[in-house]
């Protein structure tokens, strides 16, 4: 019996040796499957992040390192070259060259000179098919309408000045006396160069992507022989000699503001000094919205990303700043940062898994508490800033509490895209709520990411730059001409009537003929729609 028991016992004891190395052998698989799970969530992470680089919406961050792509940012400081000849008259051939004001296709179909086409029955078959009697005509019926392309065409303006003299002093006292009215100053000294030329180029250029190199082939289609060099040259002179006023009026004009909506993007500069070619600059861009009555874009060339550009561009500044995550722009001092609600909800969207639901997704948690802070936003759009202020007091403040609440009880993965948005949600809390407190900022910065998009778009083009000087000249036509076009101003009409007006200011340009000259000016609005309105043919 004692033998039988010892046995039962013995077995009994492996039996619960074997249970409990089952258990702890289960304990660790299940230990290494949550932990295989997490590996193949996070892996799924990267992948669909990496599908949305290559398939979505791209980042601005990438390198521009090819030196044999064709550089249309700096192209005009890139071709320059004084000493290229002036196209002289034998190059030129040139009929009339008009241009119409922007507008819908309907108003501008009505605008436009119009010709009417008859389409006719052959004389020998206007006869009636049943009798023989000669057809009588009876009305007409419309059939479509189309618009006629007429390439561009061009004239040339010989200026004359009258003179006149004195015969009673010439006769009198001997002395012939010249008077003659004093011309307005060229655009460039001893150059074919006309407002409505360089402007031309310089939209085709800044506005539409065309590089100069293909510029010129199309002039030549036109008939007119016009070098890229020359081009160049024009561009240069006279972005430094004629816009560059206007460049430091907007940047004073912006400065003077409450807010600053502020980016950065990546340039190269192949010619730098102390830096290696294929080494990134940035172009920083710092604008105004509607709220503030004046639509300023301004672009500004710095070698790097250093807070120090910021601090020093922004030095005379004290109002609110609304910028992304980066911690540079906390070098500005006496201003108000404000964050960005639109990065913040961007950085929920890229945590997100494939299929993801609130049920299943603590990222889409987030997603959607951005989301509703936005639609509320889009309620208090058209309310002043008073009103919108009180709103976001009793409503807005309510909601991001709870969504900061909800943030602190995320447990997010180590190394995942969650932790990297639940982080930026923390770090930028301070950030992210001062909006609360002032109607007139926008709870995003996509304005200044809006303003910058053409300078990224148009990089796609040309990819680097040649010198700092290209790139600083280029900043000041940029900014000219997205500052006209936040203030809903055509550029080839705002160019081309600015430089004609400056011809005839007298230089040093005052701060009344500079101002006269902004593009949210309502002189100068109501002066381009007057020098744009097509002339009838009575007139002409």
């Amino acid at each position: 019996m004692s033998q039988k028991s010892n046995k039962s016992h013995k077995s009994i004891a492996e039996l619960e040796h074997q249970i409990s190395a089952l258990i702890a052998e289960n304990d660790s698989q299940r230990e290494e499957i949550n932990m295989l799970r997490q590996k193949l969530e996070h892996m799924n992470e990267i992948l669909l992040n990496m599908q949305r680089a290559r398939f979505g919406q791209s980042s601005e961050k990438q390198k521009y390192v090819s030196p044999d792509q064709l550089s249309v940012f700096n192209e005009a400081e890139l071709e320059q070259d004084p000493k290229a000849p002036e196209p002289d008259e034998k190059t030129i051939i040139v009929p009339e060259h008009k241009r119409k004001p922007k507008g819908s296709l309907e108003d501008k179909i009505k605008e436009l000179p119009s010709e009417d086409v008859f389409l006719d029955i052959p004389e020998d078959e206007k006869v009636c098919s049943s009798c023989g009697k000669p057809l009588r005509r009876m009305g007409k019926k419309f059939l479509r309408r189309e618009i006629q392309s007429i390439p561009k065409s061009m004239k040339v303006v010989n200026y004359y000045a009258y003179t006149y003299t004195c015969d009673y002093c010439e006769k009198e006292k001997g002395v012939s006396r010249i008077y003659s009215v004093q011309a307005p100053e060229p655009l460039i000294k001893h150059s074919y160069a006309s407002p409505s030329l360089v402007a031309d180029v310089m939209t085709q250029k800044y506005v539409d992507g065309i590089p100069l190199a293909r510029q010129e082939k199309i002039w030549q289609r036109d008939g007119f022989a016009l070098s890229r060099a020359t081009m160049a040259n024009w561009i240069i002179k006279v972005a430094e000699k004629w816009l560059k006023p206007l460049y430091k009026m907007m940047k004073k004009q912006l400065l003077a503001s409450n807010v600053i909506y502020a980016d950065e993007t990546v340039v190269q500069v192949l010619k730098e000094e102390g830096k290696a070619p294929q080494s990134e600059s940035r172009m920083w861009v710092y604008g105004t919205d509607g709220r503030s009555g004046k639509a300023i874009r301004i672009f500004e060339y710095q070698p790097d990303r250093s807070g120090e550009r910021c601090k020093r561009f922004l030095s005379s500044f004290t109002g609110c700043l609304v910028t992304d995550g980066y911690a540079g722009y906390n070098a500005v001092e006496n201003v108000t940062r404000c964050g960005c609600w639109a990065h913040m909800r961007r950085a929920w969207r890229d945590a997100m898994p494939k299929g993801a639901t609130m049920e299943n997704s603590k990222a889409a948690v987030g997603y959607n508490y951005c989301n509703k802070l936005f639609a509320l936003e889009r309620k208090w759009k058209n309310l002043n800033n008073a009103q919108r202020e009180d709103n976001r007091r009793n409503q807005a403040e309510k909601l991001v509490d709870e969504y900061f609440l909800w943030v602190r009880s995320v447990d997010p993965v180590s190394g995942s895209k969650l932790e990297d948005a639940v982080k930026y949600a923390l770090n930028q809390e301070k950030y992210l709520r001062a909006f609360l407190n002032n109607g007139e900022v926008e709870i995003s910065n996509n304005f200044a990411e809006n303003a910058i998009r053409p300078f990224v778009i148009g990089r796609k083009n040309w990819l680097f730059s040649d010198t700092v000087k290209g790139a600083k000249s280029s900043a000041i036509v940029y900014s000219l001409i997205e500052t006209a076009k936040a203030n809903s101003v055509e550029p080839y009409s705002y160019l081309a009537l600015v430089l004609t007006d400056m011809q005839y200011m007298g230089k040093p340009f005052s701060n009344e003929e500079l101002e006269s000259l902004m593009p949210w000016s309502e002189e100068m609005k109501q002066s381009i729609v007057r020098r744009t309105k097509p002339t009838s043919s009575s007139d002409e």
